[in-house]
């Protein structure tokens, strides 16, 4: 009789991935992240489990998006006071704030909750090629 294997946290191996951004398209960028994050590359994934690697990904600054996303995708957040909603479209946020495109671009793939915001701790975004993440030596991913 066969039994379902199951990942315990101790049994985990985390490794960290690299992804460039530049002249990718933002939201098959994502997919991959959110991937590896969740730990779907591996075959002892567990859907309860965080049995995830690391991502980091550079030139966030240089991603691309399709069609008239440019001016029509709205970022919207909502301070809790009346008149409180603000709206960001995506032009004017990869001008200010490229990173946080990319990561709420991940962020939004991953499960809600507990599970979720600990695979998120493991992406780290930069805008530019440099990052200080050398000595985890870092596996590069190469998206299609």
């Amino acid at each position: 009789m066969q039994k379902t294997y199951l990942a315990k946290k101790a049994d985990i191996k985390r490794a960290w991935y690299v992804l460039d951004a530049q002249d990718k398209i933002l939201g098959r960028l994502a997919v991959h992240a959110a991937r590896i994050l969740r730990g779907k590359h591996k075959p002892q994934f567990t859907p309860h489990v965080d049995c995830g690697d690391g991502v980091i990904i550079v030139n966030a600054a240089k991603i691309r998006v399709t069609g008239r996303k440019l001016k029509q995708k709205v970022y919207l957040r909502y301070s809790g006071y009346p008149a409180g909603l603000r709206k960001v479209i995506l032009e004017d946020m990869l001008k200010k704030r490229p990173t946080e495109v990319m990561r709420l671009a991940v962020m939004r793939m991953l499960p809600p909750g507990p599970l979720g915001r600990d695979m998120l701790k493991k992406l780290k975004v930069y805008a530019q090629e440099k990052h200080p993440h050398i000595s985890t030596k870092p596996i590069v991913f190469e998206a299609k």
